[in-house]
C-alpha cells in the first residue's frame, strides 16, 4: 500500500512538473502588456469617460480637484492628495502595485500623488497618467541615540547661545521619478470594463 501511494505521489509530481515553469502547457513566460501613456480610449459621453476615470483613480487615491471633460472643454484634469505608500503590512491598499515598491514603503517613508490629463481628440480620448513618487527627507533618524543639543568640545573661542533648537517635523520629500509600475497598473484598469480590484 505504501508503494502504491509513493508510485501515485511521483506521478502527481511528474505531470506537474511536464507543463513547463510558466504553468500547464505553456511552454513560454505570459507576455507582459505595456500600454502607451498617454493612451487613447475610445468612449461615447465625456461624462461617462470622465466617471470611469474618478472611479479607476479613486480606488488608490483620494481625489484633491478636477476639472473634467466637458461637451465644452475638450481637456481634464484630475489631481490627488499625496499618499504615503501601503506597506507589507496593509495588503488591502492598492497604491504600492508590486513587492518591490512594498518593500520600499516598508523600509522607508515613500508617498505617491497622481495626476490625470484627459483630452479629446477625434478618435476618442488620449488619457496620461503621471504618478510622481517621493521620499520623505529628514533631519535626522527618529531614534537617534545622538541628541541635538551636542556641544563640541575644542579650543575654540565662539560661545553658544542657544543650543537647543526645534528639530522640523518635516523637511521636506525627495522626488524619486515616476512609479511606472503604478501608472501601467492604472491605464490597464482604465483599458478594461469596469472590474473590482481583488483583495
Amino acid at each position: 500500500m505504501d508503494r502504491l501511494l509513493a508510485s501515485a505521489g511521483l506521478l502527481i509530481l511528474l505531470a506537474g512538473c511536464m507543463g513547463g515553469p510558466y504553468g500547464p502547457g505553456l511552454t513560454q513566460p505570459p507576455a507582459v502588456v505595456y500600454y502607451d501613456n498617454p493612451t487613447l480610449l475610445a468612449a461615447g459621453s465625456p461624462e461617462q469617460l470622465w466617471e470611469h476615470v474618478v472611479d479607476v483613480v479613486d480606488d488608490y487615491f483620494d481625489i484633491a480637484h478636477e476639472i473634467p471633460v466637458s461637451q465644452i472643454d475638450d481637456v481634464g484634469r484630475l489631481d490627488t492628495i499625496p499618499l504615503v505608500g501601503a506597506t507589507l503590512l496593509e495588503p488591502w491598499r492598492h497604491d504600492s502595485a508590486n513587492f518591490d515598491e512594498r518593500l520600499m514603503s516598508t523600509l522607508q517613508t515613500i508617498r505617491r500623488q497622481a495626476v490625470v490629463h484627459v483630452s479629446r481628440v477625434e478618435q476618442g480620448y488620449l488619457v496620461e497618467v503621471i504618478v510622481y513618487k517621493q521620499l520623505e527627507e529628514v533631519a535626522r533618524p527618529m531614534h537617534a541615540s545622538a541628541g541635538t543639543a551636542m556641544l563640541n568640545y575644542d579650543d575654540s573661542l565662539t560661545r553658544v547661545v542657544n543650543p537647543i533648537t526645534e528639530v522640523p517635523i518635516d523637511e521636506g520629500w525627495i522626488p524619486l521619478g515616476r512609479d511606472t509600475v503604478l501608472e501601467q497598473r492604472i491605464l490597464s484598469q482604465l483599458m478594461t470594463p469596469r472590474q473590482i480590484i481583488p483583495l
